[in-house]
This record gives C-alpha cells, structure tokens and sequence, in this order.
C-alpha cells in the first residue's frame, strides 16, 4: 500500500521539480536583460529627469541672484553710513 501512494505520488512531485526547473531557467534568463536594463536607465535621461535638473538649474540660479542683491543692499545700506 506504501509503494502504491509513492507510485501516485511521483507524478506530482514531478510537475513540483519540473516548475522549480522552469522557474530557475527564466531567472537565469532573465538576469542578463535586468542588467542591460539597469544600464541603458543609468546612461539615459528622461524627460522628466531633464524638466527636474533644468528646474534645479533655475532655482539655483534664482538663489544666487537673490544673494548677490540681498549683499549688495546690505553694502549699500553699509556706505553712508561710513562717509
């Protein structure tokens, strides 16, 4: 009676290594188009990346003027002052 549910139960634990076998195949393949991926992602810029750096880019820009008027009213405020 063992022998005979071993025997009813070989095939499905064959289907079992089978999906395991099939799962890891498509892992493995998988793998390399992941990497590629990841390397044209990082070589790329998206438009949305581009619109973020132009706008940093302005910002930026925007502070620096706001310092260098902010400096120049101070020196300003500074010179009569000293006369």
């Amino acid at each position: 009676m063992k022998r005979l549910v071993m025997l009813l139960a070989l095939p499905l634990l064959a289907g079992c290594v089978v999906a395991r076998v099939a799962e890891t195949a498509v892992a493995v393949a998988s793998v390399p188009v992941k990497v590629v991926a990841a390397g044209v992602d990082a070589a790329t810029t998206s438009q949305s990346e581009a619109d973020e750096k132009r706008g940093r880019e302005l910002r930026e820009a925007d502070e620096r003027r706001a310092r260098a008027a902010r400096e120049a009213a101070k020196q300003a405020e500074q010179e009569p002052q000293s006369k």
